[in-house]
């Protein structure tokens, strides 16, 4: 591929709601353009963006998949991103490096959950959109009511720029709003339409809807507004540059018609692209730290250079890919550059442009492109590279923390010694991963935004790296707290044939409100206790909290007073001090009323209208709390808070109740008390398991 300057650079986000179609639309476009000499299939498993094996047997995206190519003389990268919600944080960390969004709409289902969360995606990084309604082809698909349910979530900016002709298995074309012409397709499309009059059955609908489109591109410019009311429309040339500028300044959204699985209309959206998306010199300059102070850097080629990685894939072959966008300058092969974070120097050999798993060579790259290099030293997801001369660090893009930890188990010897790098290569590809030891367990965790998510990380580690695990039920991070007021006194006394051990200390414990964690007060006066002990005292209780009192869970939100005590010139020491904080503690929780604390998750579910009845009696059944709901269109949502323990089986039992046309999204929200009868099950549970971990020690 030949290199693009920045004003012919398009770099588009294909986002939407999971089997909305988008990665068929993308096979489709690159049909097309040339790239592949045949229209590929998702379920076929021969897609250019959907590579990985997981997504092949899953058929469904799981991480962004980024295909350049050529077209009307402007080179558009498409970035393939993930539309479920296990996935979807993989698709805010990509559209960091696009300069819009073609955001695709099922034609059936209408607006879904996911189709929201990445409308605000684009929000965020407030670059401009596009809407896509697409399976325009299939049966009860409707461009109407789709559009009802577009209006419904965002607003009557969202404008057609295209009408269907035809629906459902006679969808046959596209009429052209802009330039009032009609696109028809043959069966076995390449994606190039026929284009033709406005039939007459379709003319006065496609002219009411050419109006409607007039007066809203007219209606935030004062010149074409002056144009308009004069003459009552608009010439085709300021009708485009009037859409191009709401679409750049984010006032219009256009709507456009497709079916992905026969390539209808896929020619109109790669113009609508080229023609009407902005390039990366047209965005507003980046933020960044320089030096300690936030500075603007222009995507300008005259500008020193540096990049962005946005993505990071760990090959078992090719080692680590980085992808990266070029903020400003220009990249050349074999450039020099430093890492803002390690200060290391990295040199990219062989940069290239990505078509899938493919990386195309290229000699250099300019600001706003989007490129990939392999087998950097130290570089990984989030990094900036820059010249040396001229240094400026990017920020990250923030992901939520994982909802939810499983404990994995290597199976033998030999997948235990490899099971850490392994891993540490996988979290190097997705930002929404932790692996780490729990403390009071011992055991190794990887939390996840799902069951699936970390289901999909196991399938990685033994197809790539040969390291074979198990997954245990998920631990419940539950909490432990106080509801009462203790005062008490910790004295440690032990005599030996030396020097003894002494220490003695008096505090008071009082509850804190939910999310305070830990509060320490010295109130210590007189010297009862030297000064260099206190912190001895505080440490002990710290480590007695952490290993719990009732179940063995950490102990959160609560205050602790020192006040009095005494101490012996002689037998006083730190570790005396430590011991009698740790008594001093254990007897406050006894009387200071100890009770569990269970995390609570803040749940949304998306679902067809006549689920809803079963959907919230299954949420009450779940101990979960109905904090609102809304109708739009067709589908209903529904919130609620829900204790964590109860939702650990739920993306299962949706699919189930609803047989597959549900959606739910879940992230931790706050800590409250467990029940009573709840909590006795946890304590005794926790209990046994104790006596069972003592007894095989014995």
């Amino acid at each position: 591929m030949k290199v693009y300057e920045s004003n012919d650079i398009r770099n588009v986000g294909l986002t939407g709601h999971g089997n909305s179609g988008k990665t068929s639309l993308a096979a489709g476009m690159l049909y097309a353009a040339g790239v592949t000499n045949r229209l590929t299939r998702v379920d076929e498993g021969n897609t250019v963006t959907d590579f990985e094996d997981e997504e092949i047997n899953r058929k469904t995206t799981i991480s962004t998949g980024i295909a350049a190519f050529e077209w009307n003389r402007k080179k558009i990268t498409l970035l393939d991103t993930p539309g479920f919600n296990i996935f979807i944080n993989d698709t805010k960390g990509a559209l960091v490096a696009a300069d819009a969004a073609l955001i695709v709409v099922d034609g059936i289902a209408g607006v879904e959950v996911q189709t929201e969360k990445v409308w605000s995606f684009a929000d965020g990084f407030q670059i401009p959109r596009g809407l896509i309604i697409n399976k325009l082809d299939r049966e009860r698909s409707s461009f109407e009511r789709a559009l009802e349910s577009i209006h419904a979530n965002f607003g009557r900016a969202a404008v057609p720029i295209q009408l269907p002709l035809g629906a459902e298995k006679d969808f046959k074309g596209v009429i052209d709003l802009i330039r009032m012409k009609a696109c028809t397709y043959t069966p076995d499309s390449d994606g190039k339409g026929k284009e033709m009059d406005i039939p007459a059955e379709a003319a006065d609908a496609a002219q009411k809807a050419h109006e409607a489109l007039v007066e809203m591109v007219a209606e935030g410019n004062d010149t074409l507004m002056e144009e308009f009311f004069d003459k009552g429309s608009l010439s085709d040339e300021h009708m485009k540059e009037g859409l191009r500028q709401a679409v750049l300044e984010r006032r219009l959204t256009p709507v456009l018609c497709s079916a992905a699985l026969h390539n209808i209309g896929t020619d109109l959206i790669l113009n609508f692209m080229a023609e009407f998306f902005p390039s990366p010199a047209e965005r507003p300059p980046v933020q960044g730290q320089m030096g300690g102070q936030q500075v603007a850097r222009p995507i300008k080629h005259s500008e020193p250079v540096s990049a962005f990685v946005f993505k990071t894939i760990a090959d078992p072959f090719a080692g680590r890919v980085s992808y990266f966008r070029v903020i400003s300058g220009i990249l050349k092969n074999d450039a020099n550059l430093v890492n803002v974070r390690t200060g290391g120097s990295e040199r990219l050999a062989h940069i290239g442009v990505l078509k899938g798993k493919t990386i195309d060579p290229v000699t250099e790259l300019y600001a706003g492109d989007i490129g990939a290099v392999a087998k950097l030293k130290e570089t990984v997801t989030a990094d900036t590279l820059c010249d040396k001369a001229s240094q400026i660090a990017y920020p990250a893009v923030e992901i939520p923390e994982p909802s939810i930890a499983y404990a994995v188990t290597a199976k033998t010897r030999q997948d235990e010694d490899r099971m850490g790098n392994a891993i540490q290569r996988i979290l190097e590809e997705d930002a929404a991963l932790r692996f780490y030891r729990d403390p009071q367990t011992k055991e190794f965790l990887v939390a996840g935004t799902g069951q699936q998510h970390v289901e999909v990380v196991v399938n990685k580690l033994k197809k790539r790296y040969g390291v074979d695990v198990t997954l245990a039920a998920p631990k419940i991070p539950y909490r432990e707290t106080i509801r009462g007021f203790a005062d008490v006194q910790g004295r440690h006394k032990k005599q030996t044939g030396g020097h003894g051990q002494f220490g003695d200390c008096k505090i008071k414990m009082e509850p804190l409100a939910r999310g305070e964690k830990f509060s320490f007060v010295n109130a210590i006066f007189g010297g009862s206790i030297p000064r260099q002990f206190v912190p001895a005292v505080e440490k002990g209780i710290v480590e007695a909290a952490q290993k719990g009192y009732l179940a063995g869970y950490p102990v959160v939100d609560f205050k602790v007073t020192l006040y009095d005590g005494s101490y012996h010139d002689v037998d006083s020491s730190e570790m005396s001090f430590k011991l009698a904080g740790r008594k001093a503690f254990k007897a406050a929780m006894a009387v200071a009323k100890p009770a569990l604390l269970e995390p609570i998750v803040r749940v949304e579910v998306q679902a067809p209208v006549e689920y809803a009845g079963d959907l919230m009696g299954d949420m009450n059944g779940r101990r979960g709390r109905i904090t609102g709901m809304d109708t739009r269109g067709g589908t209903q949502i529904i919130r609620a808070m829900v204790p964590m323990a109860e939702m650990l089986s739920y993306q299962n039992d949706l699919i189930s109740m609803t047989q597959g046309r549900a959606s739910f999204a879940m992230e931790l929200d706050h800590y409250d008390f467990v029940p009573q009868a709840q909590s006795e099950k946890i304590i005794a549970a926790a209990k046994a398991a104790k006596e069972g971990e003592e007894e095989e020690e014995e």
